[in-house]
């Protein structure tokens, strides 16, 4: 997945990537991901949310929006894997958020990045 957004986001190389601590971002295959791009990882400390407050923050409104209650809707790891991905497609680029100023996180990026 990693590589995917790479390839059609390039401006993410050379960031600083913040994280929890989970067994996902300790993978030697996403570090060395991270590494192929310049991007240091930050990890939080232990028992620490406010390091990782944006992501927690992301991950329980996926949860929230996506998942508990609707179990059922998921016969597989792939319609799982299918629907995480709209739910991303559609966080990042219709959902609009207050403290974004009423834009999407896409369109509140693109015009950071202008100024």
């Amino acid at each position: 997945m990693l590589h995917k957004a790479f390839k059609k986001h390039p401006a993410l190389n050379a960031l600083t990537f913040h994280s929890d601590q989970g067994c996902q971002y300790q993978s030697s295959m996403y570090q060395h991901e991270l590494k192929l791009h310049g991007i240091t990882q930050s990890m939080s400390r232990k028992g620490n949310s406010p390091d990782d407050g944006l992501m927690e923050n992301f991950f329980g409104l996926l949860k929230t929006e996506l998942f508990y209650g609707q179990e059922y809707k998921y016969h597989s790891l792939k319609q799982l894997k299918e629907a995480i991905e709209k739910y991303i497609k559609y966080y990042n680029e219709e959902r609009i958020k207050s403290r974004l100023k009423g834009l999407t996180p896409n369109e509140y990026r693109n015009q950071a990045l202008m100024n």
